[in-house]
């Protein structure tokens, strides 16, 4: 039902009209899909040109879901204080975060192809995305990968001077389908751009695990009230994973 849902809204948002059979064979994690229906996500894109035109000389740029959107967060306890962690690894550089909470690699297309990046020459741009394909909509690996390479070539075509970071789906503690789908999407992706001149492919899973197993101390999500099953890296995982991307910004970003 959620897949047919999101195919007549993707009829709706789409110019022109194709046969029945194409819309049929249209693989929606490929799809430009907006979220301007949502207050917040409208502002926030609207905030996104701004910061874009008032920040021409941003040399690094994050484009993502709500993990890459909560770099801006100041939190309010240890473990959701992100903002100072961006503030040393990145503000430097005059990076943008163009992450979007709950945004699926359809969401993160259509930015793209509206003009979020557009009149930026930064030197390196870093994609997170894809966790949510594998949420409410249930986009399986199949949908997903295809997704992602389309997220990455649309960001070469936009930024040709900049050197891609694509960063694996995260490892989550969700569902043991959750899981084969995000070890299979980054297995694929890994091959897909192994000795790619212009995207390093970045697998942080490693940073999640304790004697080999995801470690849910590790996310902000227990916190909540309810809890929430752990998704989300709280601000001490965001600052090793700014450490363990930090050869690649010194090597990229001058």
């Amino acid at each position: 039902m959620m897949r047919k849902l999101l195919l007549a809204a993707l009829l709706l948002l789409l110019p022109g009209t194709l046969p029945q059979a194409a819309w049929a064979t249209t693989n929606m994690a490929e799809a430009p899909i907006d979220r301007l229906n949502l207050p917040w996500w409208h502002q926030r894109w609207e905030l996104s040109l701004t910061q874009a035109r008032e920040t021409p000389n941003a040399k690094i740029i994050w484009l993502g879901d709500s993990i890459s959107q909560f770099w801006q967060y100041p939190g309010g306890h240890g473990y959701d204080n992100f903002l100072p962690v961006w503030e040393q690894y990145y503000a430097p550089y005059n990076a943008l975060d163009f992450g979007f909470r709950g945004d699926t690699t359809a969401s993160l297309i259509w930015r793209l192809d509206h003009g979020q990046v557009a009149g930026l020459h930064p030197q390196l741009a870093i994609i997170l995305i894809g966790a949510n394909n594998f949420g409410h909509v249930h986009w399986d690996s199949a949908m997903t990968v295809p997704g992602i390479e389309s997220v990455v070539r649309m960001t070469h075509q936009r930024l040709p001077g900049a050197h891609i970071v694509l960063i694996g789906v995260l490892p989550s503690i969700r569902s043991a389908w959750v899981d084969e789908q995000t070890q299979t999407t980054n297995a694929e992706l890994a091959r897909a751009y192994a000795g790619s001149p212009h995207v390093t492919f970045v697998d942080l899973t490693p940073l999640f695990l304790t004697d080999g197993r995801i470690n849910a101390a590790y996310y902000i999500d227990p916190h909540l009230s309810p809890p929430d099953p752990p998704l989300h890296p709280n601000s001490a995982t965001m600052a090793r994973m700014a450490v363990a991307l930090q050869p690649l910004v010194r090597e990229y970003v001058r």
